[in-house]
């Protein structure tokens, strides 16, 4: 594999985005690397981002660690990987610097790089500002190889956390009283960090905001990846509720590693089987075998195309064995956007004339309505779906409404609304 500066950006727009992600062991990056070979074969500029500290490397037969800037591995398509420890080295050292005052008047020892390791979850935030500069790259198609699924929605989930947070903590009408600040100084006689923090946090925001556009965006699909097995079935009921609750749309559901039906190896032929059974009863629960003229969004509650990829009878390693894996990956064929614009999967019904409520609903399908919890704070809606939870701002109309009841049916939470007489506005 050869560096090379990726070339200057062909395309404006948001580019098409695959997040690839599945429980551990069933062959993510694999299927990624596919992905976007196939979708770099078609005639498209492609990046493969890989959150895996080897990075894909080894499943395109590399000789060397794919380096962290996109590097060329193939016409039309580049590879980059995540570096947690750098950014975290980047970031520490740069807020070092930011406080260099308040530092040295506490007498602290400044520390260097070199003797920086990583704390918890700086993961997380070094894969978000991965994507926030690969939504930025002018990349037609971009294949993001993600953690097992449960860390994946939580990273998934965290732009829209942290701006809210962010918000809430440093709300962006207090810099009002900025006028005063130097004022303050004087009188304490060390400098306010108020400027530089709320510039930070303004920063923070447009970034995460970037990122949270790149998820939301109509051209974004997640793509699971699974072995088939109940081991995985279990993981996937569970990782639906997050899916449905978060908006994420799903593309594709992938059985990698399916064995052939046909073995006349006993020992084979039995775990075939096995394979066989649960390929049925998950295109019978998530959708079906074409995905022809099926709606593939999570978030609305249709059914997901179940695309299978046989298995090789070995490890998938370089081109070739990827290109072999392809068709059944390539997104022409793996069920898109849809052609139609996205609908949120959140819509207000107006049944005021009906039943004097405004009706909001969500679609949760296989969800269980002793997993489900609902509770309004103020102009927020506090949701939980099993081990997942959201906080969602009310829109203007239901913030003058107070909550009347909440049904689960056929696979969609009904919050009822009832509008408050002292709030809502009366017809002449």
């Amino acid at each position: 594999m050869t560096e090379s500066t990726a070339p200057l950006a062909r395309t404006t727009g948001t580019p098409r985005t695959v997040l690839v992600t599945g429980p551990g062991g069933a062959g993510r990056t694999t299927v990624a690397a596919a992905t976007a070979l196939a979708a770099a074969r078609r005639g498209d500029r492609t990046l493969l981002l890989s959150a895996d500290p080897a990075g894909p490397g080894a499943v395109l037969g590399a000789p060397a660690a794919v380096a962290v800037e996109p590097a060329e591995v193939t016409p039309g398509l580049w590879t980059a990987r995540v570096d947690p420890a750098d950014y975290f080295r980047t970031e520490f050292l740069a807020l070092q610097e930011r406080a260099a005052t308040a530092l040295d008047m506490l007498g602290a020892r400044r520390l260097d790089g070199e003797e920086l390791t990583e704390l918890p979850g700086a993961e997380q935030f070094a894969l978000l500002q991965a994507l926030r500069r690969a939504s930025a790259g002018g990349w037609d198609v971009l294949v993001v190889d993600l953690p097992p699924l449960r860390d994946a929605l939580s990273v998934l989930a965290l732009p829209e956390r942290l701006r809210r947070l962010l918000g809430r903590l440093l709300p962006a009408e207090r810099q009002a009283a900025r006028a005063l600040r130097p004022m303050i100084a004087q009188l304490a006689g060390v400098p306010m960090p108020a400027g530089w923090l709320y510039g930070a946090a303004a920063r923070r925001d447009e970034e995460l905001a970037a990122v949270q556009a790149l998820i939301e965006a109509p051209t974004t699909t997640v793509r699971l990846v699974a072995e088939p097995g109940p081991a995985a079935g279990d993981a996937l009921r569970v990782a639906r509720d997050g899916l449905s609750l978060y908006g994420l749309r799903v593309d594709a559901l992938v059985p990698n590693k399916v064995l052939p039906t046909d073995s006349s190896d006993a020992w084979l032929a039995t775990l075939a089987a096995q394979q066989q059974k649960c390929l049925d009863e998950w295109s019978e629960e998530y959708g079906s075998d074409s995905g022809a003229g099926s709606d593939s969004g999570a978030g609305s509650g249709s059914a997901w195309p179940v695309r299978s990829v046989r298995h090789l009878g070995r490890d998938p390693r370089g081109l070739d064995d990827l290109a072999d894996l392809g068709p059944d990956l390539d997104l022409d064929e793996g069920g898109g956007p849809d052609p139609e614009p996205y609908r949120d999967p959140w819509w207000v019904e107006d049944r005021r004339e009906e039943d004097g409520l405004l009706v909001w609903s969500l679609p949760l399908p296989g969800a269980v309505k002793a997993d489900v919890g609902l509770v309004r704070r103020g102009d927020e809606l506090l949701l939980t779906v099993g081990p997942f939870h959201r906080i969602v701002p009310l829109a203007a109309a239901l913030r003058r409404c107070t909550v009347s009841g909440a049904a689960l049916t056929d696979g969609v939470l009904k919050v009822r609304f009832t509008p408050d007489p002292g709030l809502w506005p009366r017809t002449p």
